[in-house]
């Protein structure tokens, strides 16, 4: 009687072992993991991950009002256990919500499906989307650590490029809505000054580009503004504004796809053009 008991708990125990790592132990995308702001919900594993270096994301601050954030953009997109209880879409917004207001942040904007945060901390900001799909049974993370485009360029590149192909695109960072250069733009314009004294008969024009979000209107305006302001700063380390144009194009010249983040970040430039 006892071998028989053995036995059965013996049978019992191994099917228990072979169901539960199908059950439970879903494994995570390879190479993904959780981002160091936040831990996961319970019962979800990560299905699809992605960060880029430097990309850029919508945020919502109201039903008609977005905010274009550039930097390190990590998604991670995560999907509950089978088997497991799924929370609702409410559930997930105000985990992520909670989480964020415990570090400082704030809550931007929400629907019913999505929410809008941010953390503005140390001089560093972070912006998160939160998106619930499938009643709770996934939920995405886009999380945008802001910073700005890092571009090294000398004034040798530019020339090569300008005997070349006529015209070089720079990417020269402006306050936002404005055409004050930002201070890590500063060495750029300087490379700048380096190619016009190093070649005292070049000539060029100085064109600035939008992507399109705004009228049209404005962001032609807007590029104009840029451009002498990149003129103005040239003319103020010595060069001759005789050898110098500003023209702004607005969002009539894109070089990539406006309906993505990415392209419209592309789309934001000034263009050195050789006369």
């Amino acid at each position: 009687m006892k071998v028989k008991t053995y036995r059965f708990c013996c049978f019992i125990a191994a099917f228990a072992l072979c169901l539960t790592p199908c059950a439970s132990f879903t494994q995570d995308a390879p190479g993904c993991k959780d981002h160091q702001l936040f831990t996961r919900m319970p019962n979800f594993y990560i299905q699809q991950c992605e960060t880029k270096e430097f990309d850029s994301h919508t945020f919502y601050l109201s039903e008609d009002k977005e905010i274009v954030v550039e930097g390190k953009k990590t998604y991670v997109s995560h999907v509950i256990r089978e088997g497991a209880k799924a929370p609702s879409d409410l559930q997930i917004l105000r985990n992520f919500e909670n989480a964020v207001s415990r570090i400082g942040g704030k809550v931007e904007y929400k629907k019913k499906y999505d929410a809008y945060l941010s953390i503005k901390k140390g001089g560093k900001e972070t912006w998160v989307q939160v998106t619930s799909w499938n009643d709770g049974e996934g939920y995405d993370l886009t999380i945008v650590e802001k910073k700005e485009m890092e571009q090294e360029i000398t004034a040798n590149a530019m020339f090569d490029a300008l005997n070349k192909d006529g015209f070089i695109a720079l990417y020269i960072n402006f306050d936002t809505n404005k055409a004050t250069i930002k201070p890590d733009s500063k060495p750029i314009v300087e490379q700048i000054v380096v190619l016009l004294k190093n070649n005292p008969g070049l000539k060029v024009s100085i064109e600035g580009h939008t992507d399109n979000t705004g009228t049209p209107v404005r962001n032609k305006t807007l590029s104009k503004e840029r451009a002498q302001s990149v003129v103005s700063a040239l003319v103020s380390a010595g060069i001759d504004k005789q050898r110098l144009s500003a023209i702004g194009w607005g969002q009539e010249k894109p070089i990539a796809d406006n309906r993505t983040d990415e392209g419209k970040a592309k789309n934001r430039r000034v263009e050195i053009v050789k006369k």
